[in-house]
């Protein structure tokens, strides 16, 4: 007999891999209401009709209440096809599929794109729902409603409720439909536990290692292994028709050398890409700078006002302490902002309130 997502849940809290959470528990039924309807055997006849497919859930609360994991609980449990991905991952791939179309002649771009989705999976769940970019809010409408219409059921994660996606957006009122296609396909469901389990395993504990060696790594490995349930994936993001790889990823957590982000030719628009995509951000072997890497430590001064102004949570390995990392040549003295940031970065409470 197949268990339901809520006997699952409660084995893992009794092996110890979970807490309990009463927000958690309640959000549960529907992921179960979900599971079972997909799992159920579509019976067919000339004269029947197909039964509509599930409601899908939109899980919106606060950063750190356990939203990915239970979705992720949920769809590891799932015995149709399913696509488990970050909503902005997602987006850029549909712009670049729609750019592939337009440079084959296609008229219409997006159809090909949406096609590709409905004919791999019957459900899609994104983590982070989030539209900030004017030609995301133009075209996820029409796009989702033709995934609606094949019987893709859309599950997704959100910090915001619905009403709040876009908010204040250019031509704002073009992108409303989409706010009621949301709230017509998807049960929206408020996760409001009191928790935050991403800062309660931050709390209290160094996020800034210096030096660098192998103390630090070994930190940052519990840290990360903490973070990620000790799962990863690569995330790939498309900035300007480029491709912009964080090595490691899972649940908006990335983790990547200082080289990997500051020796590459990158600039503005790929550290706001980056501080777009992630709530937490391990860079590691941050060196000293100055003459002799210039260049990298200009980046790396964008990189942090990036992350900084979007309330990434950062944990970093370096060679010195802030105010020690950048003490001669050109730019020493401007980084002292810098520095600062990188202080007021590592106190508890940091990016609490990233909306």
């Amino acid at each position: 007999m197949t268990q339901t997502i809520q006997h699952i849940y409660a084995a893992r809290v009794a092996a110890g891999d979970i807490q309990s959470d009463p927000a958690q528990e309640a959000v549960l039924p529907e992921f179960e209401r979900i599971r079972a309807e997909l799992a159920t055997p579509v019976k067919r006849g000339l004269f029947r009709k197909a039964p509509p497919p599930p409601k899908g859930l939109y899980l919106w609360g606060g950063v750190g209440r356990g939203k990915s994991m239970v979705m992720d609980l949920f769809v590891s449990e799932l015995n149709v096809p399913a696509r488990r991905v970050h909503f902005h991952a997602f987006m850029q791939e549909i712009h670049e599929a729609m750019h592939k179309a337009r440079a084959e002649g296609v008229e219409d771009a997006l159809k090909p794109a949406a096609q590709k989705i409905i004919d791999d999976v019957k459900l899609l769940a994104f983590d982070e729902m989030q539209i900030t970019d004017i030609t995301d809010a133009m075209i996820v409408g029409r796009l989702f409603q033709m995934l609606f219409d094949a019987g893709v059921v859309v599950v997704t994660t959100s910090n915001r409720v619905p009403d709040d996606l876009y908010k204040n957006g250019l031509n704002r009122q073009l992108f409303l439909p989409f706010i009621a296609l949301i709230k017509e396909q998807l049960v929206v469901w408020e996760m409001a536990s009191p928790r935050d389990y991403r800062q309660d395993r931050l709390a209290g504990s160094p996020v800034y290692f210096s030096p660098a060696n192998e103390a630090a790594r070994t930190e940052i490995n519990a840290i990360w292994k903490d973070l990620t349930g000790g799962q990863e994936d690569s995330l790939v993001l498309t900035v300007k028709g480029r491709k912009l790889e964080i090595p490691r990823h899972h649940n908006g957590v990335g983790r990547a050398g200082f080289h990997e982000l500051c020796g590459a030719a990158l600039g503005p628009a790929d550290y706001l890409a980056i501080a777009h995509a992630l709530r937490v951000l391990v860079i590691e072997n941050i060196p000293t700078l100055g003459r002799s890497n210039f260049n990298e430590a200009k980046r790396f001064v964008t990189l942090i006002d990036a992350l900084y102004e979007a309330k990434v949570r950062l944990i970093a390995s370096a060679a010195d302490k802030p105010e020690m990392l950048y003490v001669e040549g050109d730019g020493a003295f401007e980084f002292t902002r810098t520095a600062s940031r990188l202080r007021e970065m590592q106190s508890e409470g940091w990016g609490d309130d990233r909306e």
